[in-house]
């Protein structure tokens, strides 16, 4: 897929920041649509199904948050990668984008290369693999990577793209101490900056939905999957 072929959604309500950031990523080869609040963002992503959204965090209508809420809740663009980019740099925002669905978090201002190199990271595709098996089952749990499918006891689990591909980590080798840098890389990727809170909030997440006993924390370290 080249880049021409990737739609970028620019979501924010300051039309500077619409003209000066679609410019650099349009000026990239991608294939910008902008929106200029929540509702219309939601609108214009279940008709162009674009494969990365930036989203601004405070807008008139609806924000982001309630629009990636919304935008997480349409089974075709599940795979869709959505950012925020936003003034607000508190800690309580970032956790809310997460756990709204977020795969990571960017913090105004940024230069425009600054940003277009994060959206490169954000984007690429070919990362490397966990394990060869494709399908993992582990007692009551199977993990269909190829479906990006999740069984447990017998009943279908939808989950966001990140919080798959943790568990799907965690899970290849269960037991094994997976330490914090490793899961950044391997999950988000080494060029892109999130968060500390990041892997704890989506361990979180991952704990309600598949137990809270299959994810134990070493502290200081990182986590493991224990089976």
């Amino acid at each position: 897929m080249g880049k021409k072929d990737i739609k970028i959604l620019l979501v924010d309500d300051e039309p500077d920041i619409l003209e000066i950031v679609g410019y650099n990523l349009s000026a990239e080869g991608y294939d910008v649509i902008t929106a200029e609040n929540g509702i219309e963002a939601v609108k214009k992503a279940r008709k162009e199904h674009p494969q990365l959204i930036i989203l601004d965090v405070m807008m008139p209508e609806m924000d982001g948050i309630e629009a990636c809420e919304q935008i997480r809740n349409i089974p075709e663009l599940k795979d869709t990668i959505i950012t925020f980019l936003t003034a607000r740099g508190e800690d309580y925002s970032q956790v809310a984008g997460f756990d709204a669905g977020a795969d990571d978090y960017i913090t105004k201002p940024i230069k425009p290369k600054v940003l277009v190199s994060k959206v490169k990271a954000l984007l690429r595709r070919v990362k490397e693999e966990v394990s060869n098996e494709s399908v993992v089952e582990i007692g009551s749990l199977t993990i269909n990577r190829d479906e990006y499918k999740i069984i447990l006891k017998d009943e279908e689990i939808v989950l966001p793209r990140k919080e798959f591909e943790l568990l799907s980590l965690l899970a290849s080798k269960p037991g094994k101490v997976f330490k914090r840098e490793e899961i950044l890389d391997k999950v988000w990727g080494n060029e892109v900056v999130v968060g500390g809170r990041t892997i704890d909030v989506h361990i979180r997440k991952l704990r309600e939905k598949i137990g809270d006993d299959c994810f134990k924390t070493v502290k200081g370290v990182g986590y493991k999957f224990v089976d």
